[in-house]
């Protein structure tokens, strides 16, 4: 059982910002920027395309809500996306607010405390539509 199917089934706490039957969205602890979120299908497959095309497509959707919400929320040039898969053998897209290269490098790492995480993770939840 991977980590994101213990946040998924709520045996290690998130910061949830947004959840469907398939899908669920948070903020990745060790965030490269403010408010860069983890969208994770529910059901636990190792490889993006060993997801059907399906899947994979309804994963897409869900990550373009949950970007358009960090968009609302998070003050940047862009989102960053990427799909790197080799930390958790968890299918997951990383969403990261970018303002500059190096914030989708994975070299550098941002600290945010408990309730600056709350905040965040109610306001992007506020934004997903």
């Amino acid at each position: 059982m991977s980590i994101f199917t213990k946040i998924i089934t709520g045996e290690i706490p998130s910061y949830k910002v947004a959840e469907d039957a398939n899908f669920i969205a948070f903020l990745d602890i060790n965030p490269n920027a403010k408010g860069h979120t983890l969208v994770v299908p529910k059901k636990e497959v190792n490889k993006l395309f060993d997801l059907s095309k399906e899947e994979y497509t309804q994963l897409m959707d869900f990550s373009y809500r949950v970007a358009k919400a960090l968009e609302k929320t998070v003050v940047c040039k862009r989102i960053g996306m990427s799909v790197i898969g080799l930390e958790v053998p968890h299918v997951h897209v990383h969403l990261i607010p970018l303002n500059a290269m190096a914030d989708i490098q994975f070299a550098q790492k941002i600290k945010l405390t408990n309730d600056e995480f709350v905040s965040l993770a109610k306001s992007i939840s506020d934004n997903f539509n």
